[in-house]
């Protein structure tokens, strides 16, 4: 048993039956973020370096910060001459990593660099006793997860593999495909309800909070909409369109067009609909700004579209900001700024903010929004109010924006561990796997439609102590929704892995029949 090793920490029933899964099994373990699923790939490190004296593990994580936080999580809870544990990153160099892995027993690492490091056959899998995948949910398509784990598969002489993750999805056949690349035999699935799970949580208090679309945003969504249906029209003549106009169904036609384009198809109908195509992605894209951001936001992308009209980039734009219905919504953003009338979001969160300080002056809260002009917004409001130190906690820099470098992310956490900083303004890099310490409140500035999102959201309260979550949505758009869409794929993902669990409880017993016969 690995307890006798384990330092300052004590697993839980669930942990402990969980683990009992994986010693048997290769396992994907489906738990929601701050429920322990680290320990449980400590403990079977443990176990898996016992049963193979001087084997490896390798432990693999999506971004470096998290391979890194891992790495303390294992050096914190194992006796210092357990193993030599080993952080592979891009800035050590090959050579070195060969050195490295040659003495080192546990590596963690990033994908890409391990990926690379077998493409360039620096060191092979052979002796590695156990490979962990974090965020196994990433595990599709020609993620270097899939790699990793098909060399794996191929080379080790000592195979279990683990996959960890606070949500697959809500697709059957994805979970399928993630099981199948990682050749998952068992899934254990826990959620904040499960039996073994509750008595360990706090309550997790869950608020909705409805505002209105103000009549004078109405008109804007109003004119938006009319540009954007006169595009829909021209799609659905050009017959290229014939299913519903989602921003994901527009999104799937232009890649569709675009590449029956690049194959040397120059049919004229095709220029001209993947230029309408574009434009109503455009609108569809400023409707959400509007309905469910800011205003100060959507008016910066309307600027943005008209820089782009003005250096003739495309087209499609200049003859869209030419529009007299576009130079309407521009004009009236513009007069509503004036006035200092902004997105009722604004006010409400703000309202929020100021009445919970009251209730709790060491009060830690986080604010999940989609965009980063939205979380700049946010934050320099908020700050306005006493007692609030907010900062943004978004990604690196992308091609013409800016962001935070890790060095950058990692103070903003210390410092919101320590309580200088009391509300992050979190971007999605708020959701996965980084260990943000436990806060009072989740606040999601808008509803998503992604089950995976919305339970690392919600994971980041209501652990160890009380918690709140809020969410605020606009009435009569893609608010509402996408809450319910994020609600019915919960539900989806919870019987589709109900479905694998059998399905390869089935397959496991007939190969057992198999080998007796």
């Amino acid at each position: 048993m690995p307890k006798k090793f384990l330092k300052n920490i004590e697993p839980r029933e669930y942990q402990l039956k969980i683990y009992n899964t994986c010693l048997k099994n290769n396992c994907l373990v489906v738990l929601p973020t701050g429920l322990g699923k680290t320990l449980i790939a400590l403990m079977l490190t443990i176990k898996r370096m016992e049963e193979f004296p001087g084997k490896k593990v390798v432990f693999l994580a999506p971004t470096k910060p998290l391979a890194e936080q891992h790495l303390i999580s294992f050096k914190k809870h194992l006796p210092e001459l357990f193993a030599d544990m080993q952080l592979f990153t891009g800035l050590i160099k090959a050579e070195q990593r060969k050195k490295i892995w040659q003495t080192a027993d546990i590596i963690f690492s990033t994908p890409q660099c391990i990926a690379n490091d077998l493409k360039n056959r620096i060191y092979d899998l052979e002796e590695v006793c156990l490979l962990i995948e974090d965020e196994a949910h990433r595990c599709l398509k020609n993620y270097d997860y899939n790699y990793v784990a098909q060399e794996y598969k191929k080379q080790s002489k000592y195979q279990r593999i683990l996959g960890l993750t606070a949500s697959p999805g809500s697709e059957k056949s994805k979970i399928k495909e993630i099981c199948k690349n990682l050749s998952i035999e068992d899934v254990e699935l826990r959620t904040r309800d499960s039996v073994d799970v509750k008595k360990y949580l706090q309550e997790l208090e869950f608020e909705k909070i409805n505002v209105e679309l103000p009549k004078e945003f109405e008109e804007i969504q109003y004119t938006l909409k009319k540009i954007f249906n006169k595009y829909i029209e021209e799609l659905r003549l050009r017959r290229v369109l014939f299913g519903p106009s989602s921003k994901t169904a527009l999104l799937v036609l232009q890649k569709k067009i675009m590449g029956s384009l690049a194959r040397g198809n120059r049919n004229f109908n095709y220029m001209l609909g993947v230029s309408a195509c574009a434009q109503a992605i455009k609108i569809q894209h400023a409707l959400e700004l509007l309905e469910t951001q800011t205003l100060s936001g959507f008016n910066k992308y309307l600027k943005n579209l008209l820089n782009q009209a003005k250096n003739k980039q495309s087209k499609g734009v200049v003859k869209l900001v030419a529009k007299p219905e576009f130079n309407f919504i521009y004009s009236k953003s513009n007069e509503l700024l004036i006035k200092n009338i902004e997105h009722p979001k604004l006010d409400e969160l703000t309202k929020i903010i100021n009445k919970e300080k009251l209730k709790n002056n060491k009060l830690k809260i986080i604010v999940f929004t989609q965009f980063r002009d939205t979380a700049a917004i946010i934050s320099k409001r908020i700050n306005k109010i006493k007692g609030i130190n907010a900062k943004m906690f978004i990604g690196q820099t992308k091609k013409s924006d800016t962001g935070l470098s890790q060095k950058e992310q990692k103070k903003i956490m210390e410092e919101f561990s320590l309580g200088k900083i009391n509300v992050l303004c979190a971007t999605s890099i708020g959701e996965e796997g980084l260990d943000i310490p436990e806060v009072n409140i989740v606040i999601f500035y808008e509803a998503i439609p992604s089950a995976i999102r919305t339970i690392q959201r919600a994971g980041r309260t209501a652990r160890l102590k009380e918690g709140k979550l809020i969410i605020l949505i606009t009435k009569k758009t893609r608010d509402e929704n996408y809450f319910y869409v994020s609600k019915i794929k919960e539900k989806k993902m919870h019987s589709a892995i109900d479905s694998i669990k059998k399905e390869l409880s089935n397959s496991n017993n007939l190969e057992l029949q198999e080998k007796l016969k």
